[in-house]
């Protein structure tokens, strides 16, 4: 989180204008997760449905639970070493009274810890992506465990834990640049690289199967953005709040955009895929750099990001690696992109004095910054690599060949996402008809009532 700048006078109280505030801000960003579910589960083929929903959903329990005995104390307690945090009174949030308020800011810490939950949540959600239709659950359940405690808590104390490493040196991320998007994607790179390509990737059409579902999820994605952004100033006292909520939109808008001027130009179309994940590069972009640029600076940096982003997703087809959904092209590349732009367009008018190169302050920011993504970086994809290679030589982390093919619905939940059983006359024979190992229907014919 971005750190207040407080008078010495100061002596916050308990404000309940903030604390409301950021109460429906963590609510908000609750609602990111079912909405990244949505947004990955229309991107998948019809028999990967259920199973990229619940790869999202289950992290909403597992990471509370990991939370509250001792991710929070580690993420923001007492600092050891610049890496980890630990404070006794965070385990269980035994020690945290109701009204003990956040240090600095006018809000309790259990809003201030919720706020933060809801980070954890939907950071290693985002990981799911890349590994649509192969990975085991049980093996995704253990990894998220790990993940989260190894990666995720240590990597949120060194950006916004006090004393952390990357918060000393004065990295800018305003709501999650590197803590999240970078930190994920690079996750999601390292974990592909260990478990191999799908069955059929680069031979077998493996196109959206509801692009309605799509849109529903960047929609919510957009919406709940607001309180992942604009809520990260931990109040709304000052506009600076305000500023990253419209930053928020203008930089969103611009992605869109100029991934489809990218799509036009490239393909000869502009395509619904191409608008949500457009909309998303630029929540992506904006969300480490919103607080430090201009509303014309949130522009260029949208625009820049739904352009490169655009570009990046087709070098898995060059380089081989199997990012099912696009995560290390969309949040992996736009992370880097918002994060490092900040050294160029930061307009010391925002969150801090802090000026880029664009506005007389050098490159003293930008190298800062240079370090605080690659390090993270660096570290994600490396440990996530290894926890991937440890899980996949001990309980396995794809499921068989035959149950990928068959669908991974049914092999691991014993479900599916549509059952047209019931369907009465007048049905196209294409719903009920058994799939091809593409996930389409094996005939079209229709079926008399």
């Amino acid at each position: 989180m971005a750190p207040a700048i407080l008078l010495a006078a100061d002596t916050p109280t308990l404000s309940s204008a903030d604390t409301g505030f950021m109460l429906i801000c963590s609510a908000l960003v609750m609602l990111m997760t079912p909405g990244l579910a949505f947004f990955y589960g229309g991107m998948v083929r019809v028999k990967s449905t259920l199973n990229m929903l619940m790869m999202s959903f289950i992290s909403l329990g597992i990471v509370t639970v990991l939370w509250v005995l001792y991710g929070f104390s580690v993420a923001f307690g007492t600092d050891h070493g610049s890496l980890v945090g630990w404070a006794g009174d965070y385990l269980g949030f035994g020690g945290i009274g109701k009204t003990d308020l956040w240090p600095g800011y006018t809000i309790p810490v259990f809003v201030f810890a919720v706020f933060q939950l809801m980070f954890a949540i939907i950071t290693p959600a985002l990981i799911s992506g890349a590994l649509a239709d192969r990975v085991k659950f049980s093996a995704w359940v253990l990894f998220v465990v790990l993940w989260a405690t190894i990666v995720y808590f240590p990597v949120a104390h060194w950006v916004w834990g006090e004393g952390g490493w990357a918060y000393d040196l004065g990295v800018i991320d305003f709501a999650g640049g590197t803590a999240v998007h970078i930190n994920a994607g690079a996750a999601a790179l390292g974990v592909i690289l260990v478990i191999g390509k799908r069955v059929g990737f680069k031979k077998d059409p493996m196109r959206p199967h509801s692009l309605p579902l799509v849109v529903l999820g960047a929609g919510l994605l957009w919406f709940g953005w607001f309180g992942f952004n604009a809520g990260s100033w931990l109040g709304n006292s000052d506009g600076v709040g305000a500023l990253m909520f419209v930053n928020t939109q203008i930089a969103t808008a611009a992605a869109l955009l100029a991934w489809l001027a990218w799509e036009k130009i490239r393909h000869g179309a502009c395509t619904t895929l191409g608008a949500a994940s457009g909309a998303v590069a630029g929540l992506v972009a904006i969300t480490p750099s919103g607080g430090a640029v201009s509303p014309l600076g949130a522009l260029a940096v949208g625009a820049i990001a739904g352009a490169l982003c655009a570009m990046a997703v087709g070098l898995k087809y060059r380089f081989g690696y199997d990012d099912s959904l696009d995560v290390v092209g969309v949040h992996m590349v736009g992370g880097v992109i918002g994060s490092l732009l900040i050294g160029f367009f930061a307009s010391g008018e925002g969150q801090s004095d802090v000026k880029g190169l664009f506005y007389g302050g050098g490159l003293d920011q930008f190298w800062k910054q240079c370090a605080g993504v690659f390090g993270v970086l660096a570290y994600s994809l490396v440990a996530s690599a290894v926890l991937a290679f440890l899980i996949d030589k001990t309980l396995g982390m794809r499921v068989t060949e035959d149950e990928e093919v068959s669908g991974i619905d049914q092999a691991q939940h014993a479900e599916t996402a549509y059952d047209f059983s019931g369907a009465g006359g007048g049905v196209l024979a294409s719903v009920t008809a058994p799939l091809t190992a593409a996930g389409q229907p094996k005939q079209t014919r229709k079926v008399d009532a």
